[in-house]
């Protein structure tokens, strides 16, 4: 039976405690994953301060070279992965993961490209993130570390989360990763290829455990990153410590100049909503045009749910496949119960179950998969008008265009379709968007150079004056590599 061990500094251990990792297809048990207990946990993040003393060692250069080397190692080589000895090639690693967490091995594919393209494009990335900060600077004592690791807190739905963590290590910051429970296959690869490319191992802490666990992360971790629903992130969401990534609640927003024209932007709100089977922060959950007194929203919300309506559920290893299996049937159901109780208050339809003339819930080759679902929202305080799930869903909402920045919410990415400068000088200057699209740019198309969701920079880091006094002005002054005394 494959162990998948811990990793305390890097180093492979293997827990008493082990739960198992079932594929969800058939319950089959693909490995076990070792438990880190809260007490084992609190013993390594007190040692950390060592393992940034090891990040510190090498220089900027160095580390990014091990990222452009890791970058390799992830997409080709076979790393290390049980506690026995076992390999893993990068085509175990996509059978495995999609076993366990449902994404379809095309999906599989091109996360891992993502991450391939973070590590090995890391310069660009941490350029974006510092402002082009010369990074040697992070060795002279004019930027304070806030931490000695960074504690990382994720979840199961797609290892393209783990790009956000990445640049912790470039950054001379040790990590300590919670995965998923579905999900500790990209996190374990990611750090036996930053190993097997030169990083010291002191930096890499690996820690499957329970909630008391993840809690011990983030009390103990002077900096972390937070993975999750309303409900998992809303204790946290006052600690300065902690960055929290919930729900994105993303949109794709029409000026006025675009509704008559929303044919041309079909393609743009597919693949806002679909991509990636609907499973990232990023994936578009609304679609807000302003109130024109035509028929122009709900006849895109039906385009659009004829669209959607033609995405398959299909088994996991189809190349073709594009939407997420469920690892836990009653999920599915769970939610499809959510939507259709919502569906009673007044004000809103599901466009796309007129479409196909059948339910949400979809049963294909032992995998649970919910289907498509576009909501015609005709009152924008609707419930559903602003909701997110974890598969492709979203709501067609009309309101006066006047309301329709102070009714969104919070956003993480909205797209706006318009040549309106008016409106254009609202959205740059509204506080709850944090990612804009000005112009036809779906919100699934990130930008590697520019900060996603938070800037892991600005939360690991703060700058501080630093002077030192001449040697001969009289008083004693310590010696620093690479700074010099004021004159």
């Amino acid at each position: 039976m494959l162990h998948v061990p811990l990793l305390r500094g890097g180093r492979p251990y293997r827990s008493l405690d082990a739960q198992p990792l079932r594929d969800l297809r058939t319950g089959e048990v693909v490995a076990e994953l070792s438990q880190a207990n809260r007490g084992l946990i609190a013993q390594d993040l007190a040692a950390m301060g060592e393992a940034r003393r090891a990040l510190r060692r090498l220089d900027a250069a160095a580390l990014l070279a091990i990222c452009r080397r890791a970058a390799g190692l992830l997409m080709e080589a076979e790393l290390p992965l049980g506690s026995g000895g076992e390999v893993q090639s990068p085509q175990d690693y996509v059978r495995q993961l999609a076993a366990t967490c449902g994404l379809p091995e095309t999906l599989c594919w091109s996360n891992l490209e993502k991450v391939r393209a973070v590590l090995d494009g890391m310069e660009t990335l941490l350029a974006g993130l510092t402002g082009g900060l010369d990074l040697s600077l992070l060795d002279r004592g004019s930027y304070l570390a806030q931490a000695d690791a960074l504690g990382a807190v994720l979840p199961s739905n797609s290892p393209g989360v783990h790009t956000l963590w990445l640049p912790a290590p470039a950054l001379k910051v040790a990590v300590a990763l919670k995965p998923g429970r579905e999900e500790p296959w990209t996190p374990f690869r990611i750090a036996q290829a930053l190993m097997a490319a030169g990083l010291p191992a002191a930096a890499l802490g690996f820690y499957p455990t329970d909630h008391a666990g993840a809690a011990e992360i983030l009390l103990r971790c002077g900096r972390s990153l937070l993975f999750g629903d309303e409900a998992t992130v809303r204790p946290w969401r006052d600690d300065p410590r902690v960055q929290i990534h919930g729900p994105g609640r993303s949109k794709v927003l029409f000026g006025e100049d675009e509704v008559s024209r929303w044919q041309r932007h079909l393609d743009l709100l597919v693949a806002s909503i679909a991509e990636n089977g609907g499973r990232s922060c990023y994936s578009a959950s609304g679609v807000w045009l302003p109130a024109t007194g035509t028929r122009a929203g709900r006849d895109l919300a039906e385009a659009l749910a004829h669209r959607l309506a033609a995405i398959e559920a299909l088994p996991l290893d189809h190349p073709e496949a594009r939407l997420a299996a469920f690892a836990r049937r009653e999920t599915a159901h769970r939610i499809s119960e959510l939507v259709d109780r919502q569906l009673r208050v007044p004000g809103a339809l599901d466009l796309t179950a007129e479409v196909r003339g059948g339910g949400r819930v979809a049963e294909v080759d032992g995998c649970t998969f919910l289907l498509p679902t576009l909501i015609w929202c005709e009152d924008p305080g609707h419930p559903l008008a602003n909701t997110e799930l974890l598969f492709p869903f979203a709501a067609v909402v009309e309101t006066p265009r006047r309301e329709m920045l102070e009714r969104i919410g919070p956003t993480l990415v909205a797209t706006a379709l318009t040549a309106e400068q008016d409106f254009a000088r609202e959205l740059l200057d509204c506080p709850w968007i944090e990612r804009l699209n000005l112009g036809p740019i779906p919100t699934c198309r990130l930008a590697w150079d520019q900060p996603h969701e938070g800037n892991l920079f600005a939360h690991l880091y703060r700058q501080r004056a630093l002077q030192l006094a001449r040697r001969d002005a009289g008083a004693p002054s310590a010696a620093v590599p690479g700074i010099e005394a004021a004159p």
